[in-house]
């Protein structure tokens, strides 16, 4: 079985962050009739000011596409955000036998490295955490039990009913950048999974970086986890 660590991309956003604040500062004027005052610089200050007075509205104009690699608990909160659109794998029709079965790293394990594993014996591993053979043992049964249904000529989407949550999954996201925010705001705070928020402040810390003032201020309130 292969062991593998959380992480995203960003798929598409509509070109560079010039590019960006010129749309959203074209679509916010069209509000006030403010077109004549479109100069030199003008679309950044005035996104400052957007933010200023809560006027998230034109921020809804710009979608940002991300790709997540997350495991399967994970990947059923993030699907609970009503303002996106999503496309996901499917463990009903892909077919993860032949050694193809992949988990998720969860928070807690934290000596396993990534790789592919012999799931016959960890007694080699003796830095690991007691929770952390625990989970380790767990993945590799549930790695044989599908093997075994599926040589037994069971078809993936019967037998996917072993395999659990640190199952490895990956999420297409689309949502625009009013949605991100509150995505970022509910995600990355402390109360959310600790996965969860791990994942969402590194995808915030790429954001803030190509599209700057839009996320500026949380992702000086939500810093990577060190």
């Amino acid at each position: 079985m292969k062991l593998v660590l959380p992480y995203h991309s960003i798929v598409w956003s509509p070109g560079t962050a010039d590019t960006i604040f010129t749309l959203l500062e074209m679509c916010a004027r069209v509000c006030y009739k403010s077109e004549g005052k479109i100069k030199d610089g003008s679309a950044a200050a005035l996104m400052c000011k957007l933010i200023k007075r809560n006027h998230w509205t034109p921020f809804e104009f710009v979608d940002v596409i991300v790709r997540f690699v997350c495991d399967r608990g994970i990947s059923h909160e993030l699907v609970r955000h009503r303002m996106c659109s999503f496309l996901q794998e499917s463990s009903r029709y892909c077919d993860y036998g032949d050694g193809h079965v992949q988990f998720i790293i969860p928070y807690f394990a934290k000596h396993i490295d990534p790789g592919t594993y012999d799931t016959c014996d960890t007694l080699h591993h003796k830095d690991w955490e007691p929770e952390e053979h625990e989970w380790f043992n767990a993945m590799a049964v549930a790695d044989e039990y599908y093997k075994q249904l599926r040589d037994h000529n069971l078809e993936p989407q019967g037998a996917r009913d072993v395999l659990p949550n640190s199952l490895k999954t990956e999420v297409i996201c689309k949502a625009n950048l009013r949605e991100w925010r509150h995505i970022f705001s509910l995600r990355c705070n402390n109360a959310a999974h600790p996965d969860m928020v791990s994942m969402m402040r590194l995808l915030l810390d790429d954001m803030s970086k190509r599209i700057p003032i839009v996320f500026d201020d949380l992702a000086v309130q939500y810093p990577i986890l060190v």
